[in-house]
């Protein structure tokens, strides 16, 4: 039997990212039990625009959509900017929800976390996609997942192996099933 794969997506291009982070302790905690995917197709997007979105739209888009396609789960990870969720992100969505009705998403699993820095823990960017990705018909999966304070939980335990961690990545491995 063929491992699931899970395409990874991390709502910031900060070097630094402690959403990227949390995704890179993901696929080290899930590696024997699926094959996890980074893309970093978020950064490379042209901005949207409909009369790109062809039969044959940007490369880099199409990439994009195909690592969706030939993924079984999408896990989101994002911070909260300005109560929203980070523009770069927000592009992606876009590209990738299109064209409605015949997009990438449709009855894909999607899994979404929320970390920051404030005690929120980007409870709004959550929502936010949470309700975008429902609108779209993606299968949105498992409890809503919000990680206050994250810059002191991986900065204490710099290799991801926290009680909270480890628990929230078995959360996501049997949400995706």
């Amino acid at each position: 039997m063929s491992l699931p794969t899970f395409l990874t997506v991390s709502g910031s291009l900060r070097a630094g990212s402690f959403n990227t982070a949390i995704l890179e302790h993901f696929a080290q905690f899930a590696s024997a039990k699926a094959n996890v995917v980074r893309t970093d197709a978020v950064g490379q997007l042209p901005l949207y625009n409909q009369d790109l979105d062809t039969d044959t739209p940007p490369a880099v888009v199409a990439a994009a959509r195909a690592e969706i396609a030939a993924s079984d789960c999408v896990v989101v990870a994002t911070p909260e900017y300005n109560y929203g969720i980070p523009g770069p992100l927000k592009n992606w969505f876009d590209w990738m929800s299109r064209p409605y009705g015949a997009h990438v998403f449709l009855g894909k699993k999607v899994f979404i976390i929320g970390s920051a820095p404030s005690p929120r823990g980007g409870k709004n960017a959550v929502e936010y996609l949470r309700l975008g990705f429902t609108a779209i018909q993606a299968v949105v999966v498992g409890d809503e997942v919000l990680l206050p304070n994250i810059h002191e939980t991986l900065n204490a335990t710099k290799s991801g192996d926290d009680a909270t961690l480890t628990t929230l990545f078995a959360h996501i491995l049997e949400s995706c099933q």
